[in-house]
């Protein structure tokens, strides 16, 4: 998959951002697959080992994507003190089986920080992430 310089940037500066909770946030896109969007948003759990999206911002972030003829296609969080791999708790909580879930870590070394999945039926499908423009 294919993620703008930008999207990535705001996923890792958020994650920063927010440690030591886990962030969170969706990721929207057009219809020929290209991410247009990240909304980095609050994480209601305020916790560094779980994250729920606060759904009023949920809510705006969906309906900014409508507006502008997008639709939601993913969503990122942050693994404070672990690996970009899915937990179990993630695989179980994966409610949409074709969004793209990226996961940023503050651990290890750099390019590895920023990982994507797909997450269906309990299991993980690591999707190879290409940083373009």
């Amino acid at each position: 998959m294919r993620v703008p310089r930008q999207i990535r940037d705001a996923v890792l500066a958020h994650t920063a951002f927010c440690a030591p909770e886990e962030a969170c946030g969706l990721l929207a896109g057009d219809n020929e697959g290209n991410l247009r969007m990240v909304y980095c948003l609050t994480n209601a759990r305020h916790s560094p080992v779980a994250f729920t999206v606060e759904p009023e911002e949920h809510f705006r972030a969906l309906r900014h994507a409508e507006a502008n003829g997008w639709e939601l296609v993913g969503a990122f969080h942050s693994h404070p003190y672990s690996e970009a791999y899915p937990s179990a708790t993630d695989r179980r909580l994966a409610a949409e089986p074709d969004w793209i879930y990226l996961i940023a870590s503050l651990v290890g070394p750099v390019g590895s920080r920023l990982r994507g999945y797909f997450l269906r039926s309990g299991t993980v499908v690591e999707e190879t992430l290409e940083i373009g423009e």
